[in-house]
């Protein structure tokens, strides 16, 4: 009797061993497969062990800007991409196409997106008179200012042409660009991403355009990567005047 209990307790811290060999090897296993995630510490853990979190991360500022807007079918897209990620842009809207659709300016307001000139049929203005002056840049004030109730600040001359004399004889403020993607050349969004991410840059000026759907799509994927940077979406007026 006494010699078949021993063999049992034999038996028994034989398998034992066993499977705290397999446990073991399972742990490493998990261990292994998880990574740092395994021993990332729950916030409420932090609290109570009396720790405080005292890193600070600090934010560069950074604006995105689309020009030749509204378009009918990817501006509503756009917003609504912007809305959801609680991100301002800075839209640089043409006379016509305000006209044909005053609603989606009203929208891009009432989100608290800036909106800027950028002349009634798209022209340079390298060599602007008066008259055409008047002609494309002040009839976008009055249009903008009928719809949103607000008269534009800031104006982005196409083509990035302007002559000296423009901030003086309008009293607005010429807003050009240091990151641009070329988006309108591609319907490749991840190389327009690649080419904003890559290049961007505390106090860039990005400039896109909403009329192209995979200029949305990047747009909206850019705002994600460079949050993910430390990168906070701001309107070209904070950026410039702050």
């Amino acid at each position: 009797m006494r010699k078949r209990t021993a063999a049992i307790l034999i038996f028994c811290g034989v398998m034992g061993l066993l499977l705290f060999g397999v446990c073991l090897n399972k742990q490493t296993e998990i261990r292994e497969s998880l990574g740092e995630a395994l021993y990332a510490r729950p916030n409420n853990e932090k609290e109570q062990s009396g720790e405080e979190e005292t890193e600070v991360k600090e934010t560069k500022k950074i604006a995105l800007t689309f020009d030749d807007g509204p378009h009918p079918i990817y501006t509503p897209l756009l917003l609504e991409g912007l809305r959801e990620r609680k991100v301002k842009a800075t839209f640089f809207l043409m006379g016509s196409a305000v006209e044909q659709y005053p609603e989606l300016v009203k929208e891009m307001a009432e989100d608290g997106h800036l909106i800027g000139n950028h002349t009634y049929h798209h022209v340079s203005l390298a060599r602007a008179d008066e008259a055409l002056i008047e002609k494309e840049v002040y009839t976008v004030n009055e249009l903008l200012e009928q719809t949103t109730g607000q008269s534009p600040q800031f104006i982005r001359p196409p083509f990035g042409e302007y002559s000296k004399s423009l901030e003086q004889q309008t009293g607005m403020i010429c807003v050009l660009w240091n990151i641009d993607p070329l988006d309108w050349s591609t319907k490749d969004a991840s190389k327009v991403v690649r080419r904003v991410v890559t290049n961007a840059r505390e106090n860039g000026i990005i400039l896109m355009h909403d009329q192209y759907q995979t200029s949305v799509r990047a747009a909206l994927t850019i705002i994600d990567e460079l949050q993910k940077q430390g990168y906070e979406f701001v309107t070209v007026e904070e950026l410039l005047l702050n």
